[in-house]
């Protein structure tokens, strides 16, 4: 199972003064179970591409298609695909627009043409999912919750659909730390305990570090890298500082530390793993 483009290409407002190509022959593959994150610069081509990954946009040219099902097709097969690509969007408590939580979340479901007790229980268990007490929250207005409370209504929207892969436009923008930390803990729930593909638009080398275990860098409209976090911030730093990319802060002291002599892994990803590491080798507890 797997999302694949083939050589696609992206053109806003063909034609006019106004044309822009956002993505140029763009080939790649996100095969089930993957955690990858997108990362590029304002106006790399980023949202484009994610939103030509879960048929939202079709490709001026080229292929986008799931399980060799072509995202860009009319047909119940290409509708069936589609559906099991979810997006959360950068600041999706804006989307939010029902009286209710629970009506917000049941949203989907009932497009989907299930009974009521079947969007009851989807609902349920995308509130407890998302850690939302559903006895407090349901009844309650969407707009009425904090702004990390009201990422995770929008995250248990996408979540009552059961989707294959789940798409999150910077899923921590302008939250705070702790909410952050929330929303973060929920998606790895869902990655760990249900197997679904995660693909994160993120501007945070941290979180990219992290969190994903692939990054596509977006430069120009082209993915100008594919890899690992770790060997991306360690072998490709020129082509990153070049794309207008910077590297984490835990990376450039892991690098001094090593330049200092320090025989550091290349797997590092976070202060907690780094601090450590630090202490085994000094031999302390």
């Amino acid at each position: 199972m797997s999302i694949k483009l083939e050589h696609v290409s992206y053109t806003y407002m063909p034609g006019t003064p106004y044309e822009k190509e956002a993505l140029k022959d763009v080939s790649l593959e996100i095969k089930k179970g993957e955690f990858v994150a997108i990362i590029g610069h304002t106006g790399s081509g980023k949202s484009t591409l994610v939103q030509n990954l879960n048929g939202l946009l079709h490709p001026s040219k080229g292929i986008a298609s799931l399980d060799g099902i072509n995202l860009a097709d009319k047909t119940k097969e290409a509708k069936a695909a589609r559906s099991r690509i979810g997006m959360v969007f950068q600041y999706p408590e804006h989307q939010l627009f029902a009286e209710t939580v629970y009506e917000d979340i049941a949203f989907g479901p009932k497009n989907l043409g299930l009974d009521h007790d079947a969007i009851d229980v989807r609902v349920q268990d995308a509130m407890k999912f998302v850690g939302l007490d559903f006895e407090t929250f349901a009844g309650r207005s969407p707009f009425s919750l904090s702004g990390g409370q009201m990422r995770r209504v929008a995250i248990a929207g996408v979540v009552a659909l059961n989707p294959d892969y789940l798409i999150l436009d910077e899923p921590s923008a302008g939250l705070d730390p702790g909410s952050r930390n929330a929303v973060f803990a929920e998606i790895m729930a869902l990655y760990k305990k249900r197997g679904i593909t995660i693909i994160m638009v993120t501007h945070s080398m941290e979180d990219a570090a992290q969190f994903a275990k692939r990054m596509l860098v977006i430069y120009q409209g082209k993915v100008i890298i594919d890899g690992k976090p770790g060997e991306v911030f360690l072998k490709e730093k020129d082509r990153l500082l070049e794309a207008g990319m910077d590297i984490p802060e835990v990376y450039k002291l892991a690098d001094a530390l090593r330049a200092r002599g320090m025989r550091l892994p290349s797997e590092i990803t976070d202060a907690k793993t780094l601090l450590a590491e630090i202490k085994k080798r000094k031999g302390l507890k």
